[in-house]
């Protein structure tokens, strides 16, 4: 394993500065920048290739140390103290950092020969343009805990990458499958192909009118959550492509008309959660 010494602001450094700053660099080196022992430790725990390791000079943690010589990397890069800090932009930096290879999941539900990996009850979400970065990764962490099967993203939206999308996520990144869709038409594949594995599959719309209420839907079954952006909702095509459009209903003396979309989020796969264990019983 190759070690490179870092004592200024040179071209390697400005690299690592990039792959953390600039969606584009992290595109096209097929890496992304993952701070925190959480978020490392998950990493590892769940197979991820690490590229990098990324540390001061001195005075490692035994963890740390552990990391290190137990993780193989292509090369790992020892920073001073005042470029770790710089690098992390913590009030406490990190001291261990890392540059993780990207990975696109299996689509499971395409593949139907012997021996492939089969999902019995399937429990999907959907993000239809997520616009903040907090949001989806506190999605990403409600995904995890609520035992989801996978995310779908679609159009344009912020970076899932990002190192605020992993912060937030608190290492639930790494455990959920995301599958990122960028046309209504490459959705309109996958609905098929879902549909043709599990035909009760049900895509459950959300809105913040006045719909049908999220508890008095069956959703006990296969089950797509849809949920819309936090500016706008979700997109009139898939609205429209939805089973049922479901509201969480508010208390008649609110002055609030909708949840944020990460407290939403939380409430209906809940809902899920709990009558699939009801069901059971």
């Amino acid at each position: 394993m190759k070690t490179i010494s870092i004592g200024k602001q040179n071209a390697s450094y400005q690299q690592l500065q990039g792959l953390k700053d600039n969606r584009t660099k992290r595109l096209r080196q097929g890496a992304f920048f993952v701070e925190g022992v959480r978020n490392i430790n998950q990493a590892i725990a769940a197979g991820w290739t690490i590229r990098s390791f990324i540390y001061p000079e001195k005075n490692l943690s035994q963890w740390a140390e552990n990391i290190l010589s137990s993780v193989e990397t292509q090369v790992n890069y020892r920073l001073t103290a005042e470029l770790v800090s710089h690098l992390s932009g913590k009030e406490d930096a990190s001291e261990l950092m890392a540059l993780v290879e990207m990975r696109k999941p299996e689509r499971w539900w395409e593949t139907c020969g012997p021996g492939q990996p089969a999902v019995a009850n399937p429990l999907l979400v959907l993000f239809d343009r997520p616009s903040n970065k907090g949001n989806l990764g506190t999605i990403l962490r409600t995904c995890d805990a609520m035992g989801a099967n996978g995310l779908f993203l679609t159009g344009h939206g912020v970076d899932l990458y990002d190192p605020e999308v992993m912060q937030a996520s608190m290492g639930s990144f790494f455990r959920i499958p995301v599958w990122q869709i960028e046309r209504g038409e490459e959705w309109e594949s996958c609905v098929a192909a879902l549909r043709a594995r599990y035909p009760e599959i049900r895509l459950v719309g959300t809105t913040s009118h006045r719909e049908r209420p999220v508890y008095g839907e069956r959703l006990t079954g296969p089950v797509v959550i849809m949920l819309g952006n936090e500016t706008l909702g979700l997109s009139h095509r898939y609205k429209e492509m939805a089973d049922v459009l479901c509201t969480i209903p508010m208390a008649e003396t609110s002055s609030a008309s909708s949840l944020n979309v990460g407290c939403a989020a939380s409430v209906l796969l809940y809902e899920v959660t709990r009558q699939r264990a009801n069901h059971t019983n």
